[in-house]
């Protein structure tokens, strides 16, 4: 009887680790589900709900303070529907990283050196707008009007431009890589000039 009653807590303790890592296999799942469920990540994902915040329009003129090329941020910053059009001074520079643009107008700002690092600005409208020196790598920018956009030695690596109108946008020293060059060359709203500067074929 004393042998028996030996052995099962062993058991119990043998049991032990495999809850321990069954708990901490499913709290890693858990952080993949959220991680993969990011608005930022892909076009076709769920966008969250517009943000209720004060002057939320506002917060693009201070830009994301803590942010990361990756798109990892420390708070959201939803700029959807709001209107900068001939916005002249307080967008140049700022950091725009993974912000939420889609419906927000443009139209004429200056965001010369501005980083839009895995920003989301379908159906926005950037009609004229200077992007002279700008980072907007991995940007979404399907479907809307950067008619007259300049892109003067900008990077727009990993960029989409699915159904953009680009009538004479400048594409001068535009940094870009060959397979997103490919892709653009395809829009036919691109200019002559701007199909020789871009060195479409």
């Amino acid at each position: 009887m004393e042998t028996a009653s030996k052995h099962v807590p062993k058991t119990e303790e043998c049991s032990s680790p495999f809850k321990e890592l069954r708990t901490v296999a499913c709290g890693l799942l858990a952080v993949c589900t959220v991680a993969t469920a990011s608005p930022i990540i892909a076009a076709n994902q769920r966008l969250p709900p517009l943000s209720t915040e004060p002057n939320r329009c506002e917060r693009a003129f201070v830009g994301n303070t803590i942010v990361q090329a990756n798109g990892v941020f420390d708070k959201p910053l939803d700029l959807r529907f709001c209107d900068y059009t001939n916005e002249k001074s307080n967008l140049k520079g700022k950091s725009l990283s993974a912000a939420l643009m889609a419906d927000a107008k443009f139209d004429g700002a200056d965001m010369t050196e501005a980083v839009m690092s895995k920003a989301y600005a379908v159906g926005a409208s950037f009609k004229g707008t200077d992007f002279s020196n700008a980072v907007l790598d991995r940007v979404h920018f399907g479907k809307l009007n950067l008619q007259g956009a300049i892109f003067k030695n900008t990077v727009l690596s990993g960029s989409t431009f699915d159904n953009a109108q680009l009538e004479d946008a400048v594409f001068e020293d535009t940094i870009i890589g060959y397979i997103d060059l490919q892709k653009l060359c395809t829009n036919q709203t691109i200019s002559a000039e701007g199909r020789v500067e871009l060195g479409c074929r």
